[in-house]
């Protein structure tokens, strides 16, 4: 399987530490299965940053992966225990850490699951002010349309990515 990352920086080695913190799934290298979704990404990223768009392209080998013994978290649909996964990664003042509900603490080495983004952030708000209930939340997220993220944490995770390109 091929996997993207968009950036503005030709990537030859990943480094975790220069990873952001606070992220859907916690502070990791992200990627995604959708070429397009990376293109917009590395564009959005030179904008912000500069510099050029770039996509940095990796194999991974999912059965592998899958039977390594890595511990891995899929999230197949946006439900409710992915809302409140992302919704604590992403709150600086989530101090639950020992949590399954979180990953701050990289306890996952791989997570995978939808994309939360800006289209879910104003429900995300209006849930944790109380506005919404977690019934009006999940009923609104099927409206969405998320794409997919694999997240890698740990460096045990990141040997399963292979460096196979980057074009601009």
């Amino acid at each position: 399987m091929k996997l993207y990352h968009g950036s503005n920086l030709f990537i030859d080695k990943i480094d975790l530490a220069k990873c952001r913190p606070y992220k859907d799934f916690g502070r990791g290298f992200y990627l995604t299965d959708i070429p397009e979704q990376a293109d917009k990404m590395a564009h959005r990223v030179a904008r912000l940053y500069g510099g050029t768009p770039v996509i940095n392209t990796y194999d991974i080998d999912t059965d592998a992966l899958m039977s390594s013994g890595l511990c891995i978290r899929c999230f197949k649909t946006a439900d409710s225990a992915w809302a409140h996964f992302v919704m604590n990664n992403r709150n600086r003042y989530f101090t639950d850490i020992q949590s399954t509900e979180c990953n701050t603490d990289n306890k996952y080495d791989v997570v995978i699951g939808p994309v939360a983004n800006d289209d879910l952030a104003l429900l995300f708000r209006q849930f944790a002010s109380g506005m919404i209930t977690e019934d009006v939340l999940i009923h609104e997220m099927r409206y969405k349309n998320l794409t997919s993220q694999y997240s890698f944490h740990t460096v045990s995770a990141l040997r399963f990515l292979q460096k196979a390109g980057m074009k601009k």
